[in-house]
């Protein structure tokens, strides 16, 4: 009888160490969700107590039980969110080195940025259901649902490109962790829509590539944050 293979920390059973491995991350609540308005590069204040405590859980837990290993490099979005989100989780990455990156920001309202929710959908109602993604571009500017998961995934799917072999760690938004069931899993625009919609604040999803294919790993794991 062969003698059970231990598998090395930071690493799932079933991965090879040649794969390349992506964690996206998402922010904690941020003071945009809590007041129910669209927040962008102009109106993105950062993260509620409640997102700070999110992501400190998130930390404790990547410090406590390693399972990350040493990622390679840490991108974030330009959004300050996601920025916050990264700096308190910082301690679990030691020095590695972080990059911001516009291409990882949330689905982009253009002027209709500091909306709140009802308004949006009062001044837009005209054009139909605003969470079709072959609708085309808001009057203010903004990104479809469908501009948004090609300038998103066409940024995904440069992972294993730019990075072979490597552990990536993404903090960012639901709805980039939405693009990726399109862009790697190959799901339609509109359920990876609602996927975005139902991502837990500070929730990891992780997903792997074999050098040939994209396989899901984990998804909306918010183990860090039972009992809160």
């Amino acid at each position: 009888m062969k003698s059970a293979r231990a598998t090395p920390v930071g690493q799932s059973v079933g991965m090879a160490s040649s794969d390349t491995r992506l964690l996206l991350i998402r922010h904690g609540e941020s003071v945009a969700q809590v007041k129910g308005f669209l927040s962008g590069h102009n109106t993105c204040v950062g993260l509620s107590d409640l997102g700070r405590t999110q992501a400190g859980a998130l930390r404790d837990r990547l410090v406590t039980t390693g399972e990350l290993g040493s990622p390679d490099l840490v991108y974030t979005s330009n959004l300050e969110r996601a920025i916050e989100t990264a700096n308190i989780i910082s301690p679990a990455f030691d020095d590695v080195r972080r990059v911001n990156e516009c291409e990882w920001c949330e689905i982009r309202a253009g002027e209709a940025e500091g909306l709140t929710y009802e308004e949006f959908r009062a001044r837009h109602r005209a054009d139909g259901d605003p969470d079709d993604p072959y609708r085309g571009s808001t009057p203010d500017g903004g990104e479809s649902w469908a501009e948004f998961y090609v300038r998103a995934g066409t940024r995904l799917r440069r992972i294993a490109e730019e990075h072979p072999g490597q552990r990536i760690v993404v903090v960012a938004h639901g709805g980039i962790i939405g693009a990726s069931f399109v862009a790697l899993g190959d799901l339609p625009m509109r359920v990876a829509t609602d996927i975005a919609y139902e991502t837990i604040n500070t929730s990891m999803t992780e997903w792997r590539h074999t050098g040939k294919e994209w396989r899901l790993v984990r998804f909306n794991d918010a183990a860090h944050l039972a009992g809160m």
